[in-house]
């Protein structure tokens, strides 16, 4: 636990980093355009031209489409886990300025083995919900720092494999472990899910992100004599409503249609003119 939370620290401050360093790379290509552009005025004429340029900034412009990618958390834990088997496809779509709806589709297959159950849980899993950018991009970047809002729902399974009577007498020692093999299907459970997480452009339209939940169990149908102790999607479940998680993505963002948006001072003298 302690090697992952040093990981997943890392990582956040790589991304981090790499956002800054966007932000300073395009502040300073901007300021050496705007440099260029000024240059030295010989005459009266050329200043007027000048002021014409000024005045006619050309729009921002902000692509809005769909970005869709997979959780490389998943797929690493796959390779260097046994008893675990998960994939999990991502994908966002921008519907206004600072606004994603956002959506995960996953599968997991896990056995867990604790001091008195073996058991194996699988199953698929949806969430749906939406993201807030609350980062000022400069110029053309797409980057984010966001927070969001999920609702999961998970249809699963659950094999007991093996188990141990608790046994409070120690004068009888340990019990031995019973083999079981029972099957408890068409179990599922639904929650409410709290995302924080960043995502930066690394190259053309390809995104890598990390993101953390904390999820609250809504409803959670579970079978008799036993209980889901693990859910896919929403993971191990602690005092029996809550759970957390974290995903590592790589994406790809599909331009559909592009929109432009004036420079600050151009709209405000329209709207001085107005008056």
């Amino acid at each position: 636990m302690t090697h992952t939370s040093r990981f997943t620290f890392s990582v956040l401050i790589v991304l981090l980093s790499f956002l800054a360093h966007s932000q300073e790379i395009t502040k300073t290509d901007s300021l050496t355009k705007r440099n260029k552009v000024v240059g030295t005025i010989p005459n009266q004429k050329s200043t007027v031209k000048q002021e014409n340029k000024k005045d006619s900034i050309p729009p921002k412009t902000e692509r809005y489409g769909v970005r869709v990618g997979i959780d490389l958390s998943k797929i690493a834990r796959s390779i260097y886990e046994e008893d675990y088997k998960g994939l999990e496809f991502v994908g966002d779509y921008r519907l206004a300025k600072n606004y994603y709806l956002a959506a995960e589709l996953g599968n997991e297959n896990k056995t867990t083995d604790d001091d008195r159950l073996n058991f194996t849980t699988n199953g698929s899993y949806f969430k749906a919900g939406f993201d807030y950018n609350g980062y000022e991009n400069w110029l053309d970047m797409e980057n984010m720092i966001y927070i969001g809002l999920r609702y999961g729902v998970s249809t699963f399974s659950q094999t007991l494999n093996s188990y141990k009577i608790y046994n409070t007498s120690q004068y009888f020692g340990e019990t031995a472990t019973i083999l079981s093999g029972q099957k408890y299907d068409g179990l599922s459970a639904q929650w409410v899910e709290v995302v924080a997480g960043v995502k930066a452009e690394v190259f053309n339209n390809i995104y890598v992100g990390f993101s953390m939940r904390l999820n609250r169990l809504v409803s959670n149908k579970k079978p008799e004599n036993f209980d889901n102790l693990y859910i896919p999607g929403f993971n191990r479940t602690y005092n029996g409503d809550f759970g957390v998680g974290f995903n590592y993505t790589v994406s790809y963002f599909l331009p559909i249609y592009k929109k432009k948006i004036a420079p600050k001072k151009v709209e405000e003298k329209k709207a001085e003119a107005k008056k």
